[in-house]
């Protein structure tokens, strides 16, 4: 129903979108409170961190929020901070060799 509406070069998108997105479900943290990841407490960062070390689609998050407008939170086990400093160390290059 919806794709019938849906027009032109936009469904290709929206598919890609989508799919683009599907790593989320399998996050450790989908199930969990999202605050612990937008908190400011050193203790909740632990938390967090911790969790994403562990997680099966750690690098696609960490991708997410590299490649994305994404300035506030922890993605992929790593602070807003940390994903600065790393973009500046790139240099406008490839960020992805800098990151283990």
């Amino acid at each position: 129903m919806i794709r019938r509406q849906i027009r032109g070069s936009l469904l290709p998108a929206l598919e890609a979108l989508a799919k683009d997105q599907n790593w989320r479900a399998f996050a450790r943290c989908a199930d969990t409170d999202p605050e612990l990841w937008f908190s400011v407490g050193a203790v909740e960062h632990k938390t967090a961190k911790r969790m994403c070390r562990s997680c099966p689609v750690r690098r696609d998050c960490l991708n997410y929020a590299m490649d994305s407008p994404v300035d506030h939170g922890i993605w992929g086990g790593l602070t807003e901070r940390e994903r600065r400093r790393i973009r500046r160390q790139a240099g406008g290059g490839d960020w992805r060799r800098l990151v283990a």
